[in-house]
């Protein structure tokens, strides 16, 4: 059968045991501390000199800025020095299983392969296997295609989650890992944790693809989240939706541009992603609360409690306003989603794009309370989502409204270690 999650030509410096030149080798996802330009100074300080991927990525806190076209051409030109420098180890049709020891000190383990592009569709109501679980917003796909669009290898911080409750395709590892050849072992800087990866042998990979086909079983499907003739969603996106469904134009674009062209073996049909177990008690989902600032705080309040049903009477969706640090919990008995962060967002969103009213995405309800102390500024508090709403509701709603939920801190998001060549090859 065709699988959507395959093995992949992982590419790896060559001095990936090197657990010291490895800890300014890997840096963290590009879209975290986007406010922060101290923390990307100290990693810019942290690899003055060495071989990094902050030389091969751009940091989402530089998109805007007047230089970003010169520091887009300066990482293409580094790529193309990395590879003539034999700086890679490629490791042909590969997995790699990854344990990593996060802040909090909890292991998260993931496999490293490659996305089938052909069986990714992020547009709501999707029944592909790898499915979006928030809203993608197409105006930030174009910045990101103008980084990737000419480069010839990539990094991932996409991360993937299946619906693994017997834990049947990533856990058995741990147990056998001793057997594999360990790839790398080192600590992550700036507090990121420990990271360590280990090459799975053909046995290993082998009982990771029957596991994953058992999740892709329709029929048993169909039967755990109650629906029916609904086509399995296996891989939902954990963290890197926009970052994969630039992938997914790239290729597109390719294959419009190459009408008569056999692209199923094309480098660009793949992306390099973990998947992770959701179950995995070292992930765990946190609400992303609202701050409607400089606002008519009266109207607000009135379209929310009509629009919304508010009342104090208790129902299955609750949210909590806040207002010069005061708290006010509410039910929602208008429902128009599974969840009342579904809920609450259609309304909110809605709301802001008739007002032009700005919204904050706040983590932390010490923020909110905070905030909510400047007139003009409303705030509401979200339940945070449980682990084990995520497919159903992704499978009932189709993809979560944008910032839904978090998973986990910035400093325990992906850091890039691993890459892979998108560009075709002239064979020797």
């Amino acid at each position: 059968m065709e699988r959507i999650f395959t093995k992949a030509d992982i590419l790896l410096p060559k001095f990936s045991k090197d657990s010291e030149k490895m800890s300014k080798w890997a840096v963290v996802a590009c879209d975290q501390y986007t406010s922060e330009p101290e923390y990307w100074e100290e990693v810019r300080r942290i690899t003055q000199g060495e071989k990094s991927t902050l030389e091969l990525i751009l940091p989402e806190i530089y998109l805007k800025n007047p230089d970003v076209d010169r520091r887009i051409t300066k990482i293409d030109d580094t790529m193309k020095q990395y590879i003539d420098e034999g700086v890679f180890t490629e490791y042909k049709d590969s997995l790699i299983y990854v344990e990593r020891v996060q802040s909090d000190g909890k292991m998260r383990a993931g496999i490293v392969g490659a996305i089938d592009m052909e069986g990714y569709n992020y547009n709501k109501g999707s029944q592909s296997p790898v499915r979006a679980t928030e809203a993608t917003v197409a105006k930030r796909l174009p910045p990101r295609i103008k980084v990737r669009e000419k480069a010839e290898i990539e990094l991932p911080h996409i991360m993937i989650l299946i619906d693994d409750v017997k834990k049947s395709v990533i856990e058995p590892l741990e147990a056998v890992k001793d057997r594999f050849e360990k790839l790398y072992d080192f600590d992550l800087m700036c507090g990121g944790g420990h990271i360590t990866g280990y090459l799975l042998d053909d046995a290993a990979c082998e009982q990771v693809f029957s596991a994953l086909d058992k999740l892709a079983d329709k029929a048993a499907f169909n039967e755990k989240y109650g629906v029916s003739d609904q086509e399995p969603l296996v891989f939902a996106m954990g963290d890197g939706n926009h970052s994969l469904a630039t992938a997914k134009a790239i290729y597109d674009r390719l294959k419009e541009e190459n009408p008569g062209k056999d692209m199923s073996k094309h480098p660009a049909r793949y992306a390099l992603a973990e998947i992770v177990d959701l179950h995995s008690p070292a992930l765990e989902f946190e609400a992303i609360h609202r701050v409607v600032t400089d606002d008519d705080e009266d109207r607000l309040i009135e379209e929310a409690k009509e629009a919304l049903g508010l009342s104090h009477e208790p129902s299955d969706q609750k949210i909590t306003l806040v207002i010069n640090a005061m708290e006010f919990p509410y039910y929602i008995h208008k429902p128009t989603a599974n969840l009342a962060v579904g809920t609450f967002v259609n309304f909110i969103d809605a709301y802001a794009e008739r007002y032009g009213s700005a919204i904050d995405y706040i983590h932390g309800s010490e923020v909110v309370s905070q905030l909510s102390k400047t007139e003009g500024n409303v705030g509401f508090l979200l339940e945070d989502m449980s682990k084990a709403e995520l497919f159903p509701t992704v499978i009932k709603d189709g993809a979560l409204p944008r910032k839904t939920f978090s998973m986990g801190h910035a400093a325990d998001k992906r850091f890039y270690v691993e890459a892979r060549r998108i560009t075709e090859q002239e064979e020797s």
